[in-house]
């Protein structure tokens, strides 16, 4: 499958969603898409990551060849067809719309992926798996039965940004508007700079002072290289220009990524610029860790009372957006998110909750159908009961 075009099922099943969606709506879709991934290079990287699917989806309809990941995506996408044409009228009207706001604004197909995704999860354990959030207008999405028992699954998408005080938009923006600067800084002052900055406050691109935020910021190193000062600080920011000492730094970008990885740990925010006789490295940390699980955990009780009828065991089946392969794999192997998870299962709006999972985009990625995180209520009854074992066995 390595660059392959897609088969023609998948294809046949692409264009009938994209003309479920509109042809002319899509195609505006993907124009603004790939305007803002050209517009530059950090922050267009984000963009099309977080816009792969889409991007997989409009590769199949022109029939282009696809990288691994395309297919796995593309055949996702594809998928969406057949559940949309398998509703009945009310659920096709509600898919349309769900179908409509992914394509819209900040928006993506990823919520539509992982409600699939999950009811294809369920179903593999055995379970008949109806879409009552679509066709009946359920709080809740799926309705999974088996045996004679049945369980509520409501489905919810949780971007880790919401856990993180220094926002990766954010961070990527602020590099492509300085870059130039750094560039320019550079060509007279060659040599290896290493700027650290700590941001008590964090950086956000979203809110009401985001954009100030990061204009004020931009302001504040151009202020610091043109001066010659080797610090500057405030309670926003506490901003020091040393040499870079890292003996990578002469190496390639990735290879000097991976050393600065090395030494600032994973939640340090990096970038590298360079004018061929230079080279000048940021790295950037919060006031505080990243809490990516906690936002979770914020969010589960959130999810509970107003999601699930307490009438049947509930599940609550969320799916971690915009982190990628290190931070994700910390996340499990830290049990970060399991240890907010149990956390929350012991809290009164947890009642109705039989268990609790988690998934990302590495796994709605996976070739081979990679496990959800799962997790268990133990003080829930419907627990010990035979027929929906599969659903809420604890798999870490």
């Amino acid at each position: 499958m390595n660059n392959s075009r897609a088969p023609a099922g998948i294809r046949t099943q692409v264009n009938a969603l994209i003309e479920r969606a509109g042809r002319k709506s899509w195609a505006a879709r993907i124009e603004r898409l790939h305007d803002e991934a050209a517009s530059s290079p950090r922050y267009g990287r984000l963009v099309a990551l977080r816009h792969a699917a889409e991007f997989a989806a409009e590769k199949v309809a022109r029939d282009l060849p696809l990288a691994p990941v395309d297919h796995v995506l593309a055949a996702r996408v594809a998928a969406l067809e057949p559940l949309a044409a398998g509703l009945d009228d009310v659920g096709r009207v509600r898919f349309e719309a769900a179908l409509a706001a992914a394509l819209e604004d900040d928006g993506t197909l990823i919520p539509l992926l992982h409600l699939h995704d999950t009811a294809e999860r369920h179903r593999a354990m055995g379970f008949e798996v109806a879409f009552a959030g679509l066709e009946d207008g359920a709080s809740f999405d799926l309705l999974a039965t088996r045996e004679g028992a049945a369980v509520e699954i409501a489905c919810d998408t949780l971007s880790a940004e919401a856990g993180r005080l220094v926002h990766r938009a954010a961070w990527m923006r602020l590099m492509d508007r300085i870059d130039p600067d750094l560039q320019t800084w550079l060509s007279a002052h060659p040599g290896r700079y290493l700027l650290k900055m700590t941001l008590p406050r964090g950086l956000r691109e979203a809110g009401t002072d985001g954009t100030e935020a990061l204009a004020e910021l931009h302001r504040r190193i151009n202020f610091m290289l043109a001066s010659a000062r080797r610090s500057d600080h405030d309670e926003a920011a506490v901003l020091r220009l040393d040499p870079l000492m890292l003996a990578a730094a002469q190496a390639s970008e990735n290879g000097l990524m991976n050393r600065l990885r090395h030494e600032f740990g994973p939640e340090a925010n990096l970038a590298v610029t360079g004018d061929g006789q230079g080279v000048f490295v940021l790295a950037a940390r919060a006031g505080s860790e990243n809490e990516v699980a906690v936002a979770m955990r914020n969010r589960l009780a959130a999810l509970a009372p107003s999601r699930l009828t307490g009438t049947r065991p509930g599940i609550l089946a969320m799916f971690i957006e915009d982190t990628d392969r290190l931070e994700w794999r910390l996340l499990r192997e830290q049990l970060a998110l399991e240890g907010e998870a149990r956390q929350f299962l012991t809290f009164p709006e947890a009642r109705p909750v039989v268990a609790v999972t988690c998934t990302s985009r590495i796994e709605l990625c996976a070739v081979d159908g990679a496990d959800a995180l799962r997790f268990r209520n133990p003080t829930h009854p419907a627990g010990k009961l035979p027929a929906l074992a599969p659903a809420v066995l604890s798999v870490c």
